[in-house]
């Protein structure tokens, strides 16, 4: 167990530099311009605390960053996942794939050693990086199953065009990658796997697109500035964890379920915890539909409109967030209910348990099952640590600055 004075220091430490992030003065920038800004937040001023890393009450952390070998042991980091996603295993067992070309993107024949080629094998892949880059899609990132797509090592940035589509498949961990200033692709012809390429519809332009897929585990990313959402997940995807990112400058940020006609998306279950909420944002963190939605010690330093909102009764249990309310609404509810009345959405079971409120934030609640539906959030997801250690555990969000030989 830490010593409570070094825990009480670092969240001091950590609350000093979130007020210097929230205070800086929005503007239109160009693309190069905010991915330069956010590198230099990201791997800046909150990976100064990076020296604290190891026994953070972060439980994904504490499971492999301290080891300074993790770079001969990158599989280990599927052991480490939490909540719904727990189980998503990615490319364990399967080979290392590197990639080195990070050049014209052929989405029908892509070269070996293309990020591409190796998303689309049929076999269990750990995918890492032979050094930074900039990977420039010309269409979707279509991924196939058991693929992990490992950024530590290098600067990894997938940016300036289409970005990932996860599509009816399951087992995939995203990790340590840039993700930005993602735009829609026309339709077209991709492949998706050695033996079949086949007629894609054009993509929304989102970061990261969940469709018909399970066990998903979106980790340490730092995504901001797309099209559409920076993550979204519908049409009967489940068992997600969308954990340790860091998301700026963006409207409708993460979307969870397809549409309140599409019932299926009822068996979604969506853990969203430690990340951090930042510059630029305005709603949906997330808009939630009919499914079962844990959100759990993130950091909300930043919204607009709202932070968590939602429509055809979905369940909601946040334990343990910190919201700090913008100065400038002067409503500064942080929940949202929509497309229906009062009369109907107050059945619906939003549970706020332990969440830190400051500058007049407030969570209105709802429904009467709070008790079972938070016991089930426990013993299905994880447990909330108190929200006033959530700066603490959300200090690294976003992607990390890792050498091999050391920390990570």
């Amino acid at each position: 167990m830490a010593n409570p004075a070094f825990l009480l220091f670092s969240l001091v430490i950590s609350l000093f530099l979130v007020s210097c992030i929230s205070s800086r003065t929005p503007s239109q920038r160009r693309a190069d311009q905010i991915v330069k800004d956010e590198e230099k937040i990201v791997n800046g001023s909150r990976r100064g605390l990076q020296y604290l890393s190891c026994r953070t009450g972060n439980p994904i952390d504490d499971c492999w960053r301290c080891d300074p070998n993790w770079a001969s042991n990158r599989q280990r980091l599927a052991d480490c996942a939490i909540g719904f996603g727990k189980n998503a295993i990615g490319g364990g067992n399967g080979r290392i794939y590197i990639v080195d070309d990070n050049g014209d993107d052929d989405p029908v024949n892509p070269k070996p050693g293309t990020l591409r080629y190796g998303v689309i094998q049929t076999e269990p892949l750990w995918i890492i990086f032979a050094r930074d880059m900039v990977i420039q899609l010309q269409q979707q990132l279509v991924m196939n199953s058991h693929k992990t797509i490992d950024g530590r090592g290098a600067s990894v940035h997938i940016a300036n065009g289409p970005c990932i589509t996860i599509h009816d498949v399951s087992n995939i961990i995203i990790h340590g990658i840039h993700i930005h200033d993602c735009k829609p692709s026309p339709p077209g012809t991709i492949r998706d796997s050695p033996q079949h390429a086949g007629r894609w519809i054009e993509s929304d332009g989102d970061g990261i697109s969940i469709f018909a897929s399970r066990d998903i585990w979106v980790d340490h990313c730092s995504l901001s500035n797309c099209h559409d959402g920076l993550i979204d997940a519908i049409h009967d995807s489940t068992d997600i964890t969308i954990s340790n990112n860091y998301m700026t400058h963006h409207d409708k940020v993460m979307l969870l379920g397809h549409s309140d006609a599409y019932l299926p998306d009822k068996a979604m279950r969506v853990t969203v915890a430690f990340n951090h909420f930042g510059e630029g944002l305005v709603q949906r963190m997330p808009r939630c539909r009919h499914g079962f939605f844990h959100i759990v010690n993130n950091d909300y330093t930043h919204w607009e409109m709202y932070a968590i909102g939602g429509s055809a009764d979905p369940t909601i249990i946040s334990q343990g967030n910190r919201f700090l309310a913008p100065n400038t609404r002067f409503d500064k509810e942080v929940t949202k209910r929509e497309n229906a009345p009062e009369s109907e959405w107050t059945h619906w079971n939003w549970v706020s348990e332990g969440d830190l409120m400051l500058n007049g934030a407030y969570f209105l609640p709802s429904g009467s099952g709070a008790g079972a539906a938070t016991s089930y959030a426990r013993a299905d997801s994880l447990s909330a640590r108190p929200a006033s250690f959530v700066p603490y555990v959300t200090a690294s969000a976003g992607t990390l600055t890792c050498r091999k030989g050391s920390q990570c």
